[in-house]
């Protein structure tokens, strides 16, 4: 539904851009490139193709806000809640903790080696 929908707002768009360029303005618009006064006066009357052209307008002006309003309206239940990164690999990748990680400590607590000492700098051999 929301593509027939788009494709009907791309074309009430198309349709809305011509209508409006073809209406006739102080500088003629694209109207007068065509025949202007003439010829679209001749086919629609004397004063018919500007109301015309005007009447046209405002339909696909009015059609073009519903389009846009239903888009809107449809593709907002398509929408899902914003995900972050972070959470996507979090999810895809199985984070584990370190302790899992590292190796299981064997034997006893003695085992564990403690580093020597290392000599105090004020030693009594130098005082003497």
């Amino acid at each position: 539904m929301t593509a027939f929908l788009s494709v009907i707002h791309i074309l009430v768009a198309a349709f809305l851009i011509i209508s409006i360029m073809l209406q006739s303005s102080k500088g003629g618009g694209l109207a007068g490139m065509f025949g202007g006064g003439g010829g679209m006066g001749t086919v629609f009357g004397g004063r018919g193709a500007g109301s015309f052209l005007s009447k046209v307008t405002v339909y696909l002006g009015i059609t073009f806000a519903l389009t846009s309003i239903l888009i809107g309206l449809l593709s907002k239940g398509i929408q899902k809640e914003p995900e972050s990164a972070l959470k996507k690999v979090m999810s895809k990748e199985q984070v584990t903790a370190p302790s899992s990680i590292l190796p299981a400590a064997s034997g006893s607590s003695s085992d564990i080696l403690v580093p020597a000492e290392e000599p105090k700098k004020g030693s009594d051999s130098k005082n003497k």
